[in-house]
């Protein structure tokens, strides 16, 4: 089983709003069966949205208690001015009243830069995915379908063990950059666990999976990963070094892999390893500038065995390499 209602003690749905000109389904809400802990990490640009400045500030007003997430597609709501922050609060208001959340509702936004939300299409939307939410995995997969733009197909996780389930959904395909958030993506689990705990694991979570992704080296302004837990299946989770953290990580890896095979034009994936660095940091900073040196990227998309230009890229990374070759 995947997505997000395969941990109990959650519904989803979706609906078309009419946000999109495609006229695809553009809303997409996840709502616990109560307001539970939660934790969030969001985008890095300076130039982030009102979806993500409300997100920060809901969970630190309820100290990591919220009752769901909103993802509306196909506007990303940024640049949009005062009328944008308006707007991305009265979404998630009318999201936790439709839908009857336990507690404040996340937004997410995606999709174009600078224009107005079209907030009776968005309204719209919200009421069409409330009256859709429901446990059934047609719920989830209905989701995971709105929530993508240029994505080729939905993207869903889950796994279980000892006694837990984590589920997710993701979407991204483009402005897809190691520097969190490359995308939007949602993580439901069913352990018990608090704000706190749940932070500590979805960072060391995200580090070592949408972190380490790159597409086309562009970080997006919008974006973000959320995680749920319910607490529904009535067993503690065991810790950010347990096997706990590991199911939320495998759920993350999952979800990025697929980010990575639906980047827009790619035709094949490189995966660097880099042993013998000095640092974490250090040894990241060269597989990045690898993994996005256009040359190594052309070789890569060309089937040209050019090892050659991993050497050229390694030179000028910024990292101290001793030659041994």
């Amino acid at each position: 089983m995947t997505g997000v209602s395969y941990p109990r003690g959650f519904r989803a749905g979706a609906a078309t709003g009419g946000i999109k000109a495609s006229g695809r389904p553009d809303v997409a809400l996840v709502v616990a069966d109560a307001a539970c802990p939660a934790a969030a990490v969001f985008t890095k640009s300076r130039t982030a949205g009102p979806a993500v400045v409300l997100g920060r500030a809901l969970l630190a007003s309820s100290r990591g208690a919220i009752g769901g997430v909103l993802v509306q597609s196909g506007n990303a709501n940024v640049a949009t001015g005062a009328q944008g922050h308006a707007d991305a609060l009265e979404m998630s208001e009318h999201a936790a009243t439709t839908a009857g959340a336990g507690g404040p509702v996340i937004v997410c936004s995606t999709g174009v830069i600078g224009v107005p939300l079209p907030m009776e299409a968005v309204r719209r939307g919200i009421d069409g995915a409330a009256a859709a939410l429901t446990a059934d995995r047609a719920g989830a997969a209905a989701a995971a379908d709105a929530i993508r733009t240029t994505d080729q197909w939905a993207k869903e996780a889950g796994v279980e063990a000892g006694g837990i389930r984590v589920g997710g959904m993701a979407k991204g395909a483009g402005m897809i950059r190691p520097d969190l958030g490359t995308m939007i993506a949602v993580v439901t689990t069913d352990a018990v666990a608090s704000p706190e705990l749940l932070d500590r694991v979805l960072r060391s979570a995200a580090d070592r999976s949408f972190n380490r992704i790159t597409v086309d080296g562009c970080t997006s302004t919008s974006d973000a990963v959320v995680v749920l837990a319910s607490g529904a299946s009535g067993v503690a989770a065991d810790g950010e070094d347990g096997a706990f953290a590991g199911l939320v990580e495998a759920v993350c890896r999952d979800l990025a892999l697929q980010i990575v095979r639906d980047g827009e034009g790619a035709r094949r994936i490189g995966r660097y390893t880099v042993r013998g660095a000095r640092t974490q940091d250090e040894a990241l900073r060269a597989a990045r500038h690898v993994a996005e040196d256009q040359l190594v990227r052309t070789a890569l998309h060309g089937g040209d065995p050019n090892w050659g230009r991993i050497i050229g890229a390694l030179g000028v990374c910024g990292v101290d390499v001793v030659q041994d070759w």
